[in-house]
């Protein structure tokens, strides 16, 4: 599926830039100037390596280590409650064992309260799971928000036509240096930030 999407979006970039580069072409007099991050034709393109852009990224930062405190903090939770069951099972089994049960309606009723917190266990740790998976849901999307409203003001001073994302060369290829804004883009973004917190 992913090769789909790639080719597909491979196949629309070349449409676009092709479209660009014919209508350049059709230029009778040959005297467009080129626009910041552009060629001679005006076509206007930049990208962001959004790997780098993520992983320097003084609010991506925070969040995400206030997403692996609270997973921590999940984990101690559920590893504590997890080694009580553990010792009460254990404790059963070995009164199991030894006879130390005065009649096997006391033996049923722990082996009931015993599957009852096993079961307390399982709930609490898919609602962890879920916990989690939301918070990081929700943590994408404050950091996709913040990047693209910060894009959108970014590109109304800079009027690229095209802001490509690249993510482990997955998107763009090659491309030359130039085309490349995630150092100013992340400086901003910063500079930006520092001034809220």
């Amino acid at each position: 599926m992913k090769k789909i999407f790639t080719f597909a979006s491979a196949l629309l970039l070349s449409g676009a830039l092709m479209g660009g580069l014919t209508s350049c072409a059709n230029n009778q007099n040959g005297s467009a100037a080129p626009a910041a991050g552009g060629d001679s034709c005006g076509l206007s393109i930049a990208y962001v390596n959004v790997d780098s852009l993520l992983t320097n990224y003084d609010f991506a930062k925070d969040l995400n280590e206030a997403l692996i405190k609270k997973t921590e903090d999940a984990r101690a939770n559920f590893n504590t409650q997890a080694q009580s069951f553990e010792r009460d099972y254990n404790e059963f089994q070995r009164k199991l064992q030894t006879n130390a049960f005065l009649n096997e309606q006391r033996a049923q009723s722990e082996a009931n309260r015993l599957e009852n917190k096993k079961n307390q266990l399982d709930q609490l740790n898919a609602k962890l799971q879920q916990e989690l998976a939301q918070e990081q849901l929700d943590m994408n999307t404050r950091l996709n928000d913040t990047i693209q409203n910060f894009l959108k003001e970014y590109n109304a001073v800079k009027k690229y036509q095209f802001i490509f994302s690249n993510t482990l060369n997955d998107n763009i290829l090659l491309a030359q240096p130039q085309y490349d804004i995630t150092g100013e883009v992340l400086q901003m973004l910063n500079d930006r930030y520092a001034k809220t917190k």
